[in-house]
């Protein structure tokens, strides 16, 4: 016990007859119990005070019962050395607590929900109130629990092993919401490391590592009407327009607090009475969130995670993250987050050699190791590795009431030689370079979550060809609902970055992603990853002076948002910040004294306006029925012009774009039906601060004459650096 290596606790401490589990001496029963704080002690039982005799110098004491005496209930008085009274149960005259069936189940990777039992759970035990900690760590010599309870000296609670599972408990009465805990862990080879709790729902502030109690039960949601409309908002007819976040960085108060551990951020509960205003007001249907699961350092933007089921501390509570989202669901936002199951940190209180040896992650280097992160990686293939991971995901729709994850670079969790050379990767059982335990994880993990909540979307970062992203898992998908547009993205930033008077080299570019554009049901990102790391903002890739670079930028945004696919952007991009992105700042408001940039930002106002009103542009976007091209063939005047039908062909709405910089005089654009056709976006007009010098007039008749295939055409100008969308002034078919 002094020196904090005591594997088997309650073989020593608590209620014991002699005789029996290893006690010696003559009969009788003895209660033992190790204080190393304390200068005396005295048991409480039936009424009486039985004095505890000082066996050990290093603070065990114990007392003797007849041998009549069988277990019984009993509390401690003690006097710390500094004279103070001190009355408390005593942990290991307690039962165990974790049912043996969830925990076979764990070890085997089929529980979902390790979180009901893992971690620090409030309860009241025997009818004592307190908590429960429970950690899986199968290679630890032995495990104490340390914190600010027991003066953070892990030799005062040792934890007890449940069988042979590798899990260790202790229910500690008294402790409650808020306290501040660590594992000490006890390798066999004679370490002790402190580590935070993997299944913690809170820690502290960084740079303090330790994990929090934290109370999941006690917050009353609002949003019930919500959840019941959630698969129908998330249907793949609905319209999805995404604003991407960092929390830190959108809007910060550096007056407020000059501490360097706030930096002005604004709470949890500031950004829903702040951030979420602006994203509904703004036209979005959805806010995703960079990862706000726990992690020591800022500049990973939260992607080196070590709290898997803890959000973090920078913006409040856990109560007062649910606030957040509770708030976004009152205000018909969705809530999607990065979800990190790529990698983790090899921080010395996280996961990485968590008892000693690699335990969540793989052994091998050539596996478990990440060369471009300097991280390591999950060993997907260990069963409680799986149950692990898949909880985590599960935990924070269940508990959080999330719409969507979005999983982080899932091409370098599926490839085992992705970013290695040729002698720096294993082959699967097969000889192949494919992970077959990250795609068995990939496909448990969409699984559980579309079967546990239908209503909830799944997303993958995925930068290959990969097959079948976006399929069912029983049709030999990884199931995931969409998958993220990155080649699309690729050849549109790259198209537009050209000189507007070069583009017809690009061209080709412009119009190759309908190649491909049904293979998978894709999300057509311009995502935080494209305005860091000396790519510059959105709209400083522009070409040309400001006015150019911004009518540029709207150009983008709506072929974006004609071009088949659920849409996001990443904040600043609808202002026009013109710096990269910092995450140590926050965006540049003080734009918006500008007309162009104010013009900017009523112009994606009102695209996402017209995106969620206009069925044509939202509810076919997995299937080559809601496009078909008008002409794809003008490379010399770099024009591009398509039709978006809705379900049913019931409606329809043009896309006519010019990426010349030269206005295309009587211009004819074919159109599906002779009649009336009203413009409902044009890029270029004055209220986005465009040069309005082609103003479109309010209604064109087409006119009943074959061009491009149709049965009729319109004739206009085609302003330059422009989007003009068009729909029948009466339904087409009535």
């Amino acid at each position: 016990m002094a020196d904090g290596l005591c594997r088997a606790p309650f073989d020593i401490l608590g209620i014991h007859r002699r005789g029996e589990s290893g006690e010696t001496g003559e009969g009788g029963v003895v209660l033992r119990a190790f204080l190393p704080w304390a200068s005396e002690a005295s048991a409480l039982c039936d009424g009486r005070r039985v004095p505890l005799q000082r066996t050990h110098p290093a603070g065990l004491f114990e007392a003797t019962f007849p041998e009549e005496s069988g277990p019984f209930p009993y509390q401690i008085d003690a006097v710390t050395e500094a004279g103070e009274a001190v009355r408390l149960d005593d942990p290991y005259r307690f039962s165990p607590v974790l049912d043996p069936d969830r925990i076979s189940r764990f070890m085997s990777g089929d529980d979902q929900r390790i979180y009901e039992y893992l971690g620090a759970h409030l309860m009241e035990h025997e009818g004592v109130p307190g908590t429960c900690f429970a950690v899986w760590a199968p290679n630890a010599h032995n495990v104490n629990l340390t914190g600010d309870f027991n003066a953070w000296d892990g030799r005062c609670h040792p934890m007890r092993r449940r069988g042979t599972s590798g899990v260790w408990e202790l229910f500690l009465p008294g402790v409650g919401e808020g306290a501040l805990y660590k594992y000490e862990i006890r390798t066999t080879d004679g370490q002790r490391l402190e580590k935070a709790d993997p299944v913690g729902f809170a820690m502290e502030l960084r740079p303090a590592t330790a994990s929090e109690v934290a109370d999941l039960d006690r917050y009353e949601w609002g949003d019930g009407d919500w959840l019941r409309q959630r698969a129908e908002r998330q249907a793949p007819e609905a319209p999805i327009a995404i604003y991407e976040v960092h929390l830190g960085s959108w809007r910060r108060r550096p007056d407020r607090d000059p501490s360097a551990d706030s930096q002005g951020w604004l709470g949890y509960r500031e950004l829903a009475e702040e951030l979420l205003p602006y994203v509904k007001q703004m036209g979005y249907t959805h806010i995703e969130l960079l990862p706000v699961s726990e992690h020591p350092l800022d500049q990973s933007w939260g992607y080196q995670t070590v709290g898997y089921f803890a959000a973090t501390s920078r913006f409040g509570s856990p109560d007062d993250f649910r606030f957040f989202v509770d708030r976004a669901h009152q205000l018909g936002l969705a809530v999607i987050l990065d979800w990190v199951p790529a990698h983790f940190p090899n921080d010395a209180h996280g996961l990485a050699r968590f008892d000693g040896p690699h335990l969540y992650e793989h052994a091998d280097p050539r596996r478990g190791a990440h060369p471009d992160w300097g991280t390591a990686i999950f060993d997907y293939g260990r069963p409680e590795v799986m149950a692990f991971l898949v909880s985590s995901a599960l935990f924070w729709i269940e508990q959080y009431h999330i719409d969507g994850l979005r999983a982080d670079a899932v091409a370098s969790m599926l490839y085992l030689d992705y970013s290695r050379g040729a002698d720096e990767w294993l082959p699967n059982i097969h000889g192949g370079h494919e992970n077959l335990e990250a795609m068995e994880l990939l496909c448990r993990m969409n699984d559980v979550v579309h079967g546990e909540y239908p209503g909830v979307l799944t997303f993958a970062e995925e930068s290959t060809a990969w097959p079948n992203v976006s399929r069912p898992t029983s049709q030999g998908g990884l199931g995931f609902d969409m998958k993220w547009n990155m080649g699309w993205m690729h050849d549109t930033l790259e198209s537009l970055q050209t000189a507007p008077d070069e583009r017809d080299e690009a061209y080709d570019r412009l119009r190759q992603s309908m190649t491909y554009a049904f293979s998978e049901h894709y999300l057509l990102p311009y995502s935080h990853d494209e305005v860091v790391h000396l790519k510059r903002s959105m709209l400083s890739k522009m070409p040309g002076e400001t006015p150019e670079q911004l009518a540029n930028l709207r150009l983008l945004l709506a072929y974006q948002y004609g071009h088949p696919g659920k849409k996001l952007l990443f904040m600043g991009g609808e202002i026009g910040v013109r710096d990269e992105w910092q995450a140590e700042g926050e965006l540049d408001w003080s734009l918006l004294e500008s007309e162009g940039h104010r013009g900017l930002q009523r112009f994606v106002r009102d695209l996402n306006r017209v995106y969620g009103q206009e069925p044509a542009l939202h509810e076919v976007d997995f299937s080559p029925e809601g496009f078909e091209w008008i002409d794809c063939h003008d490379s010399d005047r770099t024009t591009l012009s398509f039709l978006r039908w809705a379900s049913g062909h019931r409606d329809v709405l043009i896309v006519a774009a010019n990426f010349g910089p030269a206005a295309r005089e009587r211009y004819r654009l074919g159109v599906p039906a002779p009649g009336r056709y009203r413009p409902i976006l044009d890029t270029d007009a004055a209220e986005y601060a465009g040069m309005g010098a082609s103003p479109v007039p309010s209604e064109l008749e087409a006119v009943a004459e074959h061009h491009s295939g149709r049965p009729a055409y319109l004739e206009l100008t085609l302003p330059p650096l422009a989007v003009l969308y068009f729909k029948p002034v009466k339904p087409l078919f009535e």
